[in-house]
């Protein structure tokens, strides 16, 4: 993720900042395949960094049989993309809210 010009980031920041990035993962997957389709639906972000950040996005989802000719893998990567959308917009709001 580019720089931002943030500050140093604070444990209950980063914590909600994972938090965002793996609610908007799952959603994302869930708008795209029924949950009745997945199997197991396994997302983890995790953050180094306090200034600057980086976040690790990974998904492991398993389609039920019936899905066999759906492309698991760009939904994985949609769903990553979005990840990172809904991250870079929280951190954007942070640095409105620490510049005022």
């Amino acid at each position: 993720m580019e720089e931002l010009g943030l500050p140093e980031l604070t444990t209950g920041q980063i914590e909600e900042l994972c938090s965002i990035a793996e609610e908007a993962a799952r959603e994302y997957a869930l708008s795209k395949v029924p949950s009745k389709k997945i199997e197991k639906l396994d997302i983890s972000v995790e953050a180094e960094g306090t200034k600057p950040v980086t976040l690790t996005v990974e998904i492991d989802i398993a389609l039920s049989p019936l899905m066999e000719d759906f492309d698991v893998q760009k939904l994985v990567d949609e769903a990553v993309k979005e990840a990172f959308t809904f991250a870079k917009k929280h951190l954007e709001e942070l640095k409105c809210h620490s510049t005022k």
